[in-house]
C-alpha cells in the first residue's frame, strides 16, 4: 500500500487490510491475532478483527500530520 493510501484509511477497519499493509499473508496475519502477537493491537468486535489506522501508521511511522497529498502534474490552459 502507499502511504496515501494509508492515509485514506478509515479510523478502524478489518485485519485484512492491515495484512495487506504490513505484507503479511492473510493466514500468518489472523494466527498473529489469535496468538496476541500482531505488531500492532488488535481489536475484537465481535467475531471480527479490527484494526486502528493511527496504530498501524505509528508502527509504520508515519506522521500524518507531516504528510501532504501532491495534486500531481499541473495542466496549463491553452
Amino acid at each position: 500500500m502507499t502511504v496515501q493510501e494509508l492515509l485514506e484509511l478509515p479510523v478502524s477497519f478489518p485485519l485484512d487490510t492491515a495484512n495487506r499493509a504490513l505484507a503479511l499473508r492473510r493466514s500468518t496475519g489472523y494466527a498473529l491475532a489469535r496468538r496476541g502477537e500482531y505488531p500492532v493491537r488488535v481489536l475484537r468486535v465481535g467475531s471480527t478483527y479490527r484494526v486502528s489506522r493511527s496504530e498501524l501508521l505509528s508502527y509504520l511511522g508515519i506522521d500524518p500530520g507531516t504528510q501532504s497529498s501532491s495534486p500531481g502534474p499541473a495542466t496549463r490552459a491553452a
